[in-house]
């Protein structure tokens, strides 16, 4: 079995999706996963950040203006009077659901995922209906029924294999599943989402419950490149990379993958595949175990939004178990923590989710002087950096010696150099490691 992930540009338009059974063999046994049709979610987001400033006026208007998009999309979508009106009553369904929240006195988090999750609940349901009225048999799997997430908003594998599996097995001669990326249970039983980006994730967990033969994660790019191609020129795709290159790339702002998605199947041993939806025959990059290039700078890839916490203590002297109790700080807020350096009176860290910033400062602060630089990027080049290679680290450092570099990160993989600069400096840096590394 394969899983097949498909974003919200590829469902973008009806003609897309029509069009999925272009790259989709319903001859295959397979899972189809969906996101939200592009731009849904945002929408969503607006109307749920319009409750919660009780402003219902403009929350009616914004579902009103979105419903009529989708009024649009079944319009194009279905060619028969039955199909039309399926997917009327769908849409007219989920909308419903979405504005009975203005009813409500108080408006909280857990309702505005439920909100959130109306986008995917959508786009299968639509695809569903239109394979119905063109007659390829299908079967829709609801992600909230085998999708989970613990306390600590962790999935639990073993869960989705336990509930997926009967499902599965209840339609033995069924070749073509679909269902929903992003939305899931928590551990409360309540509606909830694996964060943006999290439909990657879903087929990752998903390929890992039911070992499945591989998973494609289908795009509006051919693989994964070699630099953001949005910014620098003439990148290009890997054809191969290993689970270990991937994540470092994935995690330091590699857009076309969700961060999290590749561990699941590098536990499981699951390739993965990218592959581009405006180009299917494009080879892609393929993610596996066996993937890795000795001797090798494969890829750059930048962070955003990063802030530095620059902490100077003079207790910190020979003192074991400082950066214990700083770290507990980080783990108490839930935070994590991208790239350290240390020295002898002062350390060095940086974080992505600033969330608990002035609460994280104020105890750090009982250790020393503490300094925040906000508005960084990490810039990360992947390769080889085993212990028996040599001059790449001095290359990358050369390429970027006319820039002011605040942080550098080396030796704590095998696969990674990072450095840290203000943002400013990203488009400069990424352009000019390029032009010195490949």
């Amino acid at each position: 079995m394969k899983i097949l992930k498909f974003g919200g540009t590829s469902v973008g338009s009806a003609a897309r999706i029509k069009g999925l059974l272009e790259i989709v063999d319903p001859n295959e046994r397979q899972i189809v996963v969906l996101s939200a049709v592009s731009g849904t979610t945002n929408a969503l987001v607006e109307i749920g950040q319009a409750f919660l400033n009780r402003d219902k006026q403009s929350a009616k208007q914004l579902i009103d203006a979105h419903k009529d998009k989708y009024e649009e999309l079944i319009k194009e979508l279905f060619t028969t009077e039955e199909g039309l009106k399926k997917g009327k009553q769908l849409i007219d369904h989920h909308f419903h659901v979405i504005a009975s929240f203005a009813n409500n006195e108080v408006f909280t988090p857990t309702e505005e995922k439920v909100i959130l999750a109306q986008g995917e609940l959508m786009s299968t349901t639509l695809w569903h209906f239109h394979l119905e009225e063109i007659g390829v048999p299908s079967v829709l799997l609801p992600a909230l029924d085998f999708m989970k997430i613990d306390e600590d908003n962790e999935p639990v594998v073993d869960y989705i294999t336990q509930k997926i599996t009967p499902l599965l097995e209840a339609h033995p001669t069924n070749k073509l599943f679909i269902t929903q990326g992003f939305i899931c249970r928590n551990s409360f039983g309540e509606v909830d989402n694996l964060r943006r980006g999290g439909s990657d994730y879903t087929a990752s967990l998903i390929g890992a419950a039911v070992q499945a033969e591989e998973i494609q994660i289908w795009t509006d790019i051919d693989g994964m490149h070699n630099n953001d191609p949005r910014i620098v020129k003439n990148t290009s795709p890997i054809a191969h990379l290993c689970f270990d290159e991937a994540a470092e790339l994935a995690y330091f702002g590699a857009k076309i993958l969700h961060p999290q998605s590749v561990f699941p199947a590098q536990r499981y041993n699951v390739p993965v595949r990218l592959l581009n939806t405006m180009d299917p025959t494009a080879h892609g990059t393929l993610i596996s175990k066996g993937g890795s290039e000795k001797g090798v700078i494969r890829a750059i890839a930048a962070k955003d939004s990063i802030t530095a916490i620059h902490i100077h203590s003079s207790r910190m002297l020979l003192a074991y178990g400082f950066l214990r109790k700083v770290f507990e700080i980080f783990e108490r807020y839930k935070t994590p923590i991208d790239m350290i350096t240390t020295s002898e009176v002062a350390v060095s860290l940086t974080i992505d989710d600033t969330s608990n910033l002035l609460e994280i400062i104020k105890e750090v602060e009982l250790f020393g002087k503490v300094g925040v630089d906000e508005g960084q990027t990490i810039v990360c080049v992947v390769g080889d950096f085993g212990a028996n290679t040599h001059g790449y680290a001095a290359r990358v450092l050369d390429a970027v010696k006319h820039l002011p570099v605040r942080m550098i990160s080396y030796g704590g993989s095998d696969y990674n150099v990072s450095i840290l600069l203000d943002s400013k400096h990203k488009i400069e840096a990424l352009r000019s490691l390029h032009n010195r590394l490949f």
